[in-house]
């Protein structure tokens, strides 16, 4: 039989601001069917408000409507469907945003944010079986990264759950599911960072703090903080930045390059905006590397002079989800959690009720908000 279960749907997109007024969420009942082969149902316990999910709302993001919006996420195992052995029900959870099939070929050679049964099943708005378990007045509603975690509970693959340790407070671990994984992934992952190097973040959100706690726990010698929010930039330098520069100041680029002897070993862009990646671009050093986690609006581009390339021996990369292995790296995130070497909690604005949704997308939206967490 199904599940009744409240939970937070996107009808429409683009919608516009602001979101408190015209509620492009709607809390509504739906349908849920038990897990299939391979799937588990989980009783989400925290779900965080994420610039991923606002993409969508806004437009910048383009994903089947209806759709079940949520991706970063914790919960408690509920039921387990056939051929799940592994788990039982009460595990505590994490769910992954890119669900990981295992044999393809990314997934053979470690990289599983790149798994292309897991991307595309992403992209169509269903689970990896293909499957949609979702329905809202008889219409099928379209999975969000596998997760669609804005409800009570949720129907989601085997391959997108890490089960973690109960001792950590479930709101709180919802976090390693986006904003930990892919900022301190990043940094560990993607970068490699080593003792001693320099590390600037452009964009202070959820994921660029914890892609700063990352460099920090990484023996980072300086780290940059770049934002357009001072209360951000303070923050920062609570979390262990060495230097922070407001982005609007219109000397922030020499400042930093002078600050740092010509610019860092790696600089981060975490803010999802063409104008943020040129300014980390910039304060790179010759030699070093520029990554971008930020999703950018797809119509958006970004010119490079090849010149500079070869001539300074510099390095482009990209960053999805960290470049983890969930099952490898959120245990191993939430360890240095509990070992106090990622501040983790420091992270959270605050908690909201499911009701509250809109209202936090608008905070989000406003740059207002650090990790906003739905308490369920």
């Amino acid at each position: 039989m199904p599940l009744r279960v409240r939970a937070a749907v996107l009808h429409h997109a683009p919608v516009a601001r602001p979101y408190a007024e015209t509620r492009p969420l709607t809390i509504e009942t739906i349908e849920l069917d038990p897990p299939g082969p391979d799937e588990v149902l989980v009783k989400i316990a925290g779900a965080g408000l994420c610039h991923s999910d606002l993409s969508v709302i806004n437009g910048d993001r383009i994903r089947p409507v209806p759709v079940a919006l949520g991706h970063e996420a914790s919960g408690i195992v509920e039921e387990l469907g056939p051929g799940v052995t592994d788990l039982e029900r009460g595990d505590h959870v994490v769910m992954s945003f890119v669900p990981t099939c295992g044999g393809c070929a990314p997934c053979r050679e470690g990289r599983g944010a790149l798994c292309e049964p897991g991307n595309a099943a992403n992209g169509r708005g269903t689970l990896l079986s293909g499957a949609r378990r979702i329905r809202c007045d008889g219409v099928d509603v379209s999975h969000h990264s596998g997760v669609s975690a804005f409800g009570e509970y949720a129907v989601i693959s085997r391959r997108s759950i890490v089960r973690i340790d109960p001792d950590i407070p479930l709101v709180e671990a919802a976090l390693f599911g986006c904003a930990v994984m892919t900022g301190v992934g990043a940094v560990v992952n993607t970068c490699r960072v080593q003792m001693g190097q320099s590390v600037a973040v452009v964009g202070l959100g959820g994921v660029g703090l914890s892609a700063l706690i990352g460099a920090v726990a990484s023996g980072a010698g300086r780290v940059v903080a770049v934002d357009l929010s001072e209360d951000k930039l303070r923050i920062a330098r609570e979390l262990g930045a060495t230097d922070a520069f407001l982005a609007s100041d219109p000397d922030a680029v020499a400042a930093i390059r002078d600050a740092t002897d010509g610019g860092v070993d790696y600089a981060l862009e975490m803010a999802g905006s063409v104008k943020a990646f040129d300014t980390a671009y910039r304060i790179t050093r010759r030699g070093g590397t520029t990554a971008t986690a930020g999703l950018a609006n797809p119509n958006h581009s970004f010119t490079l002079p090849p010149v500079g390339l070869v001539g300074e021996e510099r390095v482009v990369r990209g960053s999805y989800m960290g470049s983890c292995v969930p099952a490898r790296d959120i245990p191993r995130y939430i360890a240095m959690y509990r070992q106090g070497r990622l501040p983790v909690n420091k992270l959270m604005t605050g908690t909201l009720t499911l009701d509250q949704i809109n209202e936090g997308f608008d905070r989000l939206d406003r740059g207002e908000a650090i990790r906003q967490v739905i308490a369920m």
